[in-house]
Parts: C-alpha cells; sequence; structure tokens
C-alpha cells in the first residue's frame, strides 16, 4: 500500500514539471469550473422547482381544474425561458441605469464574458440559466393565487409581460445594481425580489378576477373547497423544498473557494431549519387554534420557512434560522383566515407565504446582518411593493376591460379542464353519462 502512494505521488509530480508554466493556469480554471457547475447544478435544482409548483397546485385545486394549473406551469417555465432571452436578462441586467437596463436580446458574449477567468469567474451561459429560473418561480405564485377562475390565455399574456419586463425591471433595482443596491438594499436569494413580487402581482390578480363563484355567501359566510389531491400537495411542497436548496445555496454566487463552498454548506442548513420549524410550529398553531392539524397548513408552513430565509440564508446562526421560519409559519396560519375574512380568494395561500413571508423575512435581514438597515429593507419592500402591484393591477384591468379575464359561470361550473382542454385529469373518477 505504501509503495503504491510513493507510486502515485511519484507519477503525479513528474507530470506538475513535465506541464511546467501550463499548471499556473490550473487555479484559475478549477474556480471558472466549480462556479460555472454552481450556477448549473444549483439552475437544475431551481427548475426542478416548475414541478414542485405544478403538483401543489393541482393537489389544492378541485379535480375539474386540475390538468388546467398542470398545463399552465408547464407554459409559465417555458414562456419565462423564452422572454428571458428575448428581453428579460439584459433588462436586468446590461447596462443597468439606475432605473432599467437595456431592452435587447441576450447573447453569451455579454458580461460576464464566456472566456473570462480573471476572480474566478463563470461561463456567461451557466448565469443566464440560473437567472432565468429564478423568473418562473414569480409567474408561478401568480398561477396558484388565480387558479379556477381565470382564463387561460389572458393569463399566459400576463405570465410574458411579468417575465419579460415587471420583474426584469424591479429586479434591475437591487441584483442589477440599480437604485435599491445603492439605497443598501440587501436580498440575498429573493425574498422580496421573487417572491414578494410574485405576491403583488397575484394579489392585484386575485381583485381584479374576483372570488370563485360560491366561495364567500351574501351573508359573508366563507364555504371552504378543499383540494382534490392532498398527497399530490404534499409530494409537491417536498419537491420545492429540494429545489430551495438550489434556489438559496446557488444563490452565493460561486463556488470556487474553500469559504464559498463552506457558505453553501452554511445556507443549506439554515433553510432546511427555517423550513422544518415552519411546518412545526403551523401544526402546533392549527392544533390549538382548530383542535385538529391541518396538513395544507403545515404544508404552507415548510413553504412560509422557506420565502422567511431566503432574504438571508448565509448569516444567522441556526438558532436564528429556526425563529425565522417559526415566525413565517405564525403569519401563514393568521393571514390565509384574514384574507377569506377580506374576500380574497387565493386558492393555495400563495399570498401569505409568498408576499407577508416575503416582507417579513426581508425585514429579518436586519437581525442577522450587521451591513442592512431597517430604511434600507423598508425601502426596497415599499419601492418593490408599490411597483409591482400597481403596475399588475394596471396590467389585469386592461385585460379586464378589453379581452376579459374571467371564465364564464358556465367554464367555471363544469371546470376548466372541459372548457379550456377538452379533458379531463381523473377521467376513471368522472361521472360519464349514458346519454
Amino acid at each position: 500500500m505504501i509503495k503504491r502512494v510513493a507510486l502515485v505521488g511519484g507519477v503525479v509530480a513528474a507530470a506538475t514539471l513535465a506541464a511546467g508554466p501550463a499548471m499556473a493556469e490550473v487555479p484559475l480554471e478549477t474556480g471558472y469550473i466549480f462556479n460555472t457547475l454552481s450556477f448549473l447544478l444549483h439552475g437544475f435544482l431551481v427548475m426542478w422547482m416548475a414541478a414542485g409548483f405544478a403538483m401543489l397546485e393541482a393537489g389544492l385545486v378541485r379535480s375539474k381544474n386540475t390538468a388546467t394549473q398542470c398545463l399552465k406551469n408547464i407554459a409559465i417555465y417555458s414562456i419565462a425561458g423564452l422572454m428571458f432571452y428575448i428581453v428579460g436578462y439584459n433588462l436586468m441586467y446590461l447596462d443597468v441605469s439606475g432605473w432599467i437596463g437595456t431592452f435587447s436580446i441576450w447573447d453569451a458574449g455579454e458580461i460576464p464574458a464566456a472566456d473570462a477567468l480573471e476572480g474566478g469567474e463563470y461561463s456567461a451561459g451557466s448565469d443566464w440559466f440560473f437567472q432565468m429560473v429564478f423568473v418562473a418561480t414569480t409567474a408561478s405564485i401568480v398561477s396558484g393565487t388565480v387558479a379556477e377562475r381565470v382564463k387561460l390565455w389572458p393569463f399566459f399574456l400576463f405570465t410574458v409581460i411579468l417575465t419579460a419586463i415587471l420583474y426584469p425591471i424591479q429586479g434591475s433595482w437591487s441584483w442589477g445594481g440599480g437604485w435599491l443596491s445603492e439605497a443598501g438594499f440587501l436580498d440575498f436569494a429573493g425574498s422580496s425580489i421573487v417572491h414578494s413580487a410574485g405576491g403583488w402581482a397575484a394579489l392585484a390578480g386575485a381583485i381584479v378576477i374576483g372570488a370563485r363563484k360560491g366561495k364567500y355567501g351574501a351573508d359573508g359566510s366563507i364555504h371552504p373547497m378543499p383540494g382534490s389531491n392532498l398527497p399530490l400537495a404534499t409530494l409537491g411542497t417536498f419537491v420545492l423544498w429540494l429545489g430551495w436548496f438550489g434556489f438559496n445555496g446557488g444563490s452565493q454566487l460561486a463556488m470556487g473557494t474553500m469559504e464559498d463552498v463552506s457558505a453553501i454548506g452554511t445556507i443549506y442548513i439554515n433553510t432546511n431549519l427555517a423550513a422544518a420549524a415552519g411546518v412545526v410550529v403551523a401544526m402546533i398553531l392549527t392544533q390549538i387554534l382548530y383542535k385538529k392539524i391541518d396538513l395544507t397548513m403545515a404544508l404552507n408552513g415548510a413553504l412560509a420557512g422557506l420565502v422567511s430565509i431566503t432574504a438571508e440564508p448565509l448569516a444567522p446562526s441556526p438558532m436564528l434560522a429556526i425563529f425565522v421560519g417559526a415566525v413565517g409559519a405564525v403569519l401563514v396560519v393568521i393571514v390565509v383566515p384574514l384574507l377569506d375574512k377580506l374576500k380574497v380568494d387565493d386558492v393555495v395561500g400563495a399570498i401569505p407565504v409568498h408576499l407577508v413571508c416575503g416582507i417579513w423575512g426581508t425585514i429579518a435581514v436586519v437581525l442577522s446582518n450587521s451591513d442592512a438597515t431597517f430604511v434600507g429593507q423598508l425601502t426596497g419592500i415599499i419601492g418593490i411593493g408599490v411597483f409591482m402591484f400597481v403596475t399588475s393591477l394596471i396590467v389585469w384591468f386592461v385585460m379586464k376591460v378589453t379581452i376579459g379575464v374571467r371564465a364564464s359561470e358556465e367554464d367555471e361550473m363544469i371546470g376548466l379542464d372541459k372548457a379550456d382542454l377538452g379533458m379531463e385529469a381523473y377521467p376513471d373518477f368522472g361521472v360519464t353519462s349514458s346519454k
């Protein structure tokens, strides 16, 4: 064994000497390769979140709308990818003047240069891919909120506008080096930039489109509309939880040094702890409040913890990460019934999870990151919130008065699967007429 090790060592030493000056390039190439690999591998995980959203939404809607939600989610990912290539990426990252980037098609030769090695760079393509998969998440948030009553093509049109224009503009303000970054706003992986942004767009849609038929009675009563497949919703939550390691871990934006790899490990731990705390707290609270544990609240508790820790998953101690996730779950348990009292129909609970917990997570950054200030964080929350809500409200309203955004009462009654797709997600369990 000793001789084998000595032989291998001798071969490595000889190869090193033979390589000569070329070996000096290896550290830079290694950093380039590992940074690029981080973007790609973490991007794969974030892309998998599209499947998580599809399964979560398919499980939480009624069976007559399940296939439509599946279609919407694969369409969202596809539309987001095309729009981010055509205009979104450069609008968010290229030549940002403070408020907006450049209207142009992305090109692999743009910064970071495809052949750059200085400072442990990464390939331009890997960066584009990683940034692109984030965009679909924002649109998926809207999909769940307005499910079961929104027309299909108007929703796709809104997705085009959201992913091509609205998301990139507000994203350029911070991640693109715009005015919010200069104001000291910090959002590590997107509690506000991704999640609250999608939540504001969803809230605007829910207001303009209105509630599902029969959800709220004239006397103020609330009629629950249970989801069709809770095992599927649970699977979707687990898939999202897995994808979140890519969402937060990849936002370290580097994996070429020991420090970066150690940071990614810490991010994974804090992300997992926050989600776990969200589940446990949601279980305890629903047991106390309703005398029974609510599975859907537990699922949203996990997502609440994940959204809450996303703004700063690196700096907190493990105990602080647990606290951040726990508070997120408390907010969800409180806000879900509050929205029903306000007659805001949110089918999957996306507004409490992504909007409310996104705001909380952004504020919580000041608890662990000494570079963050309450004023800076509040500036970002208000700036992103006002822009996303007002512009989304305008887009939804213009579509409402022109092409219409709400399915007809008949289509809503028979289900959007039959009305829009002419099919059923569970045909073997449907009632077939003999006439």
